[in-house]
């Protein structure tokens, strides 16, 4: 058997991840684990973790219902980097934690001759491949980890390569605003939040460039794959 990939797909906010991370798992078959949904499931009610934010900010963040008003956090967080961190100590050795749980799961079962080629969202199988797809999948495994904050949460040991999507400044900026209808100035905190994405295309072993077309990314995209192996 070849060496297992393990990908790590980051990249900025808004740069094109889910674009990229939906294209794999729809027409590549290839397994997903999001650490938006393990961040997601930290915070479910209930959830020790919850109940530290409610106990850290109050009513302010509590719906009628008893769930997580995720705006008004994010306006407090992102408004403030020492909350932010905060926030992140909290939900990232979760998020790590799920994801080894998830990895050890999936190289078992390839391990067991497994067909490793279901996708998984949220360690969830969604898909499977034919069984005359099954012995080509077990020739190189391949696994994609989309991480956010890949860098800043320091889990570039859970992968064996790096993807960055990456787009304009500008680009980036419009694409927030359009995305989750905010300001210019919320939508610039959040960039601030994170990473320069010059930095992340610094560490990143491929760069996928999302200034173009759909297009243009998806080819770049199989490309990524095929140059190292892997193909439809």
């Amino acid at each position: 058997m070849n060496q297992k990939r393990i990908i790590g797909l980051t990249g900025g906010i808004a740069t094109g991840k889910t674009t990229v991370s939906n294209y794999l798992a729809d027409t590549y078959r290839l397994p997903i684990l999001d650490a938006d949904i393990y961040a997601r499931e930290a915070v479910q009610p209930d959830s020790p973790i919850l109940k530290q934010i409610y106990q850290r900010y109050g009513l302010q963040v509590q719906q009628s219902e008893g769930t997580l008003n995720r705006k008004r956090l994010g306006e407090i967080i992102f408004s403030n980097p020492a909350e932010r961190q905060w926030l992140e100590e909290q939900i990232h050795p979760y998020v790590r934690d799920r994801f080894q749980s998830e990895l050890d799961t999936f190289l078992d079962a390839i391990a067991s001759g497994g067909n490793q080629r279901q996708s998984l969202m949220g360690g969830t199988p969604k898909t499977a491949l034919p069984t005359q797809d099954r012995a080509a999948s077990l020739v190189a495994p391949t696994v994609i980890l989309v991480i956010p904050l890949l860098f800043e949460a320091k889990m570039t040991d859970l992968v064996t390569e790096t993807w960055v999507v990456s787009c304009s400044p500008e680009q980036q900026l419009r694409r927030i605003q359009k995305r989750d209808r905010i300001s210019k100035e919320q939508a610039q905190a959040r960039i601030n939040s994170q990473l320069p994405l010059q930095q992340k295309i610094v560490l990143a072993d491929l760069v996928l460039d999302n200034s173009s077309t759909k297009e243009a990314l998806i080819q770049q995209v199989s490309t990524a794959l095929a140059t190292n192996g892997y193909h439809r």
